[in-house]
């Protein structure tokens, strides 16, 4: 069986693991079948309550498998229009780490590039490694883009830089990133696994419920208009209002304890 992807789980956690190290995790062999398989399960996997996506070895995500393309390896095949539909449905593995109603982290251990820059874009947040770095990569390759990276790097630093980004196609380190908000913590390499693995656990056991609404919130407010938020936050208000959750919260506010939460 293909070791493409690894997948772990503890403790409400799955961590996923591109591997192909070698390669620099790069989008090639059984990776992104596995991938979009793996995201699809753990969308409605009830057990899990935050996901971590990581590469092995020294790089994140190299992007697109450039080398297999340049050795005739991976030949393209079908229709311009069949190429560009099973191209869609791979780049729904980015929507599934944007959209998936649990939190979604990126644990950046080195480059993420291309279509790797992008899947790290995706996730709620992104935890990064002294050496990480990040670049667009396509016009290098003479190709505009994928898997969304326009969507979220305009969101994250502004048109004007994202555009600079990707005509650029500049390589930048991890203290540019985090100077740019491209990252919510950076880390020195050798804390950067159990720093994010810790802060993952922390919120698989919090109120899974609210972090639901609290994404889907956070979708309506980026695409639609303040009237469309407030609907949407009244609708998950009054959602939340009836869990467990929250009145396990309720409870554990009146005994000055910290709540015990389920998921329910």
């Amino acid at each position: 069986m293909s070791q493409d992807l690894l997948v772990e789980k503890q403790d409400g956690v799955a961590l996923l693991t591109l591997n192909r190290p070698d390669d620099l995790n790069a989008l090639g062999g059984n990776m992104m079948t596995m991938l979009l398989a793996a995201l699809h399960e753990l969308t409605l996997d009830l057990e899990v309550g935050c996901v971590v996506l990581t590469g092995a070895g020294r790089g994140f995500c190299a992007g697109g498998d450039m080398k297999s393309r340049a050795a005739g390896t991976r030949p393209l095949e079908g229709t311009p229009e069949q190429m560009r539909l099973n191209l869609r449905s791979r780049m729904h593995a980015a929507q599934l780490l944007h959209e998936m109603p649990k939190p979604t982290i990126a644990m950046v251990n080195g480059v993420a590039a291309g279509a790797g820059m992008s899947l790290m874009l995706a996730c709620d947040m992104r935890f990064i490694g002294h050496a990480a770095r990040m670049g667009t990569a396509f016009a290098r390759m003479g190709f505009s883009g994928d898997f969304g990276g326009h969507w979220f790097l305009n969101r994250l630093v502004g048109p004007a830089k994202a555009r600079e980004l990707y005509f650029t196609a500049e390589v930048i380190d991890s203290t540019e990133m985090e100077r740019l908000g491209l990252c919510n913590y950076r880390y020195a390499d050798a804390e950067l696994h159990e720093k994010t693995m810790a802060f993952a656990k922390r919120l698989a056991a919090g109120p899974r419920i609210a972090w639901h609404h609290m994404k889907r919130n956070m979708k309506v407010a980026e695409e639609g208009t303040l009237a469309d938020a407030l609907d949407a936050e009244s609708f998950g208000m009054m959602r939340c209002r009836e869990t467990e959750d929250h009145k396990e919260a309720l409870k554990a506010f009146v005994e000055k304890r910290p709540p015990a939460f389920k998921g329910r």
